[in-house]
């Protein structure tokens, strides 16, 4: 009885300390976790930086001087911090200029025309000189075009006017069900003898912006391409009920783009030496390009100073990290990945060992919690944190997509994740003309820095 005693003693005596000092540990991350909030709140960087990027430099398209300017200017920044390694990643990239501004119209009866708001897609062909002039047929996606068949389409500009779904409460999914008549349009439909295509804008809202985006040819030589086009969804709707009126009606649009060769950019890489295992690598990051139309604030300068912001917090509030932080600004996502592509073959080269790669690029609003692409016995450690956010109002943690730029990292063992903001606005201003500073928030943006730095503390100080 009496070394039963004994026993049962030592066991609540080792239940007591476990508990105490799972206690301990969830007082220090909590009080950790709260400094990093707090000093995003009070003493963050993001928001002045995202300033600069967007109405000092503005639209920053791959190839351009305005995306090397954004490549100095981050690096510099990153270099004032007083990190431990800052510098550039060469890689090639793609350049296509936009041109003069297109310009369309539909006719109703000769002489009889109204104005339509289009923008080229990035990577399609330019018009003839003189535009394109021909009767336009509607489609709600590409399945449509082998129901209607060569007859129908030879000679013709196809409207794809497939809406993005309003009753899907996640905007990103609505977005990818219907995305695939912007990207690869143009090519199904010249298989068809079309001159040319419209697309509707990937927007959930009506108004009168055309939003841009990447298109592709896939292994179309020159003479077989044919130049694409995206209209505002405002458009859109007149021009659709307008063609039930009159089924004739001629469409026109000019459009004068031009694709180069490729040319030398950067991704701008920076760095804090892990202080016990610096060869586990922990990776966080946003694309540095955007398209050109507006200034590229949500998409995704948002993503890139909040990614810079996670080295700031750590210095402000004095977090020393075991594994080594690197935060990488990645060129080319929005047409062509190439960024992600060489950070990934570089990395492979060098044997690195990377455990963990957070991206946001899905805009500055509210931070609602994170996607991870892992394992399961990943996953359900990523969720025993899961209440420490809880007091931010973080509480969307899912398996699901990460990123387009650290998509190249994954391989066996490598957890991948996405911040994951409020949606609801994100595509009322996605590529296109009114993606500007103005609509950014403090607030949103601040604390969605420091939901990522509080992920990636948690992730350094107890790994997987």
């Amino acid at each position: 009885m009496k070394n039963n005693y004994k026993v049962n003693s030592k066991l609540v005596l080792l239940f007591v300390i476990a508990c105490t000092s799972f206690g301990f540990s969830q007082s220090t991350d909590q009080v950790q976790i709260k400094k990093l909030y707090d000093t995003a709140l009070t003493e963050g960087k993001g928001y002045d930086w995202l300033n600069y990027l967007s109405n000092q430099i503005g639209g920053r398209l791959s190839g351009s001087i305005q995306a090397q300017q954004a490549v100095n200017y981050t690096k510099s920044q990153l270099d004032s911090l007083g990190v431990d390694k800052v510098w550039l990643q060469p890689v090639m990239v793609p350049k296509w200029v936009r041109g003069t501004p297109e310009f369309a119209y539909f006719e109703t009866s000769p002489g009889a025309t109204t104005n339509v708001s289009i923008c080229a897609l990035g990577g399609s062909v330019p018009t003839p000189p003189r535009g394109i002039k021909a009767n336009i047929i509607e489609v709600e996606g590409i399945e449509q075009l082998a129901i209607l068949g060569k007859e129908k389409i030879e000679g013709k500009i196809v409207f794809f006017n497939k809406p993005m779904d309003a009753t899907q409460i996640d905007t990103f999914t609505a977005y990818s069900n219907c995305v695939d008549q912007r990207y690869a349009g143009a090519l199904e439909a010249s298989k068809y003898g079309a001159f040319g295509v419209i697309v509707r804008s990937m927007n959930l809202r009506l108004d009168d912006y055309p939003h841009t985006g990447s298109m592709g040819y896939g292994d179309q030589v020159e003479s077989e391409r044919i130049p694409a086009a995206a209209i505002s969804t405002n458009a859109a709707e007149l021009l659709s009920t307008s063609l039930k009126l009159n089924p004739e009606i001629k469409f026109f649009f000019k459009q004068n783009c031009k694709q180069f060769n490729d040319v030398e950019s950067y991704n701008v890489i920076a760095e804090i030496k892990g202080s016990t295992t610096p060869e586990e690598v922990i990776v966080v990051g946003g694309h540095l390009d955007s398209w050109d139309l507006g200034d590229g604030s949500h998409d995704d300068g948002a993503g890139c100073v909040q990614s810079m912001e996670v080295l700031n917090l750590f210095k402000k509030t004095g977090y020393k990290p075991k594994r080594t932080i690197r935060v990488v600004l990645f060129m080319n996502e929005e047409n062509g990945l190439r960024g992600g592509n060489k950070y990934a073959e570089v990395a492979a080269t060098n044997n690195e060992k990377h455990i963990f790669a957070l991206e946001s690029d899905s805009g500055g609003f509210t931070p609602r919690g994170f996607t991870f692409d892992s394992s399961d016995k990943d996953f359900e450690k990523v969720l025993e944190w899961k209440s420490l956010f809880e007091p931010y109002l973080i509480h969307s943690f899912k398996k699901g997509f990460s990123g387009a730029d650290i998509g190249p990292l994954k391989k066996e063992g490598l957890v991948l994740a996405g911040l994951r903001p409020d949606s609801q606005r994100y595509f009322d201003h996605h590529h296109a003309e009114n993606d500007t500073f103005e609509h950014v928030n403090r607030r949103e943006l601040q604390l969605g820095a420091a939901s990522m730095a509080s992920l990636i503390y948690l992730v350094d100080t107890y790994g997987f």
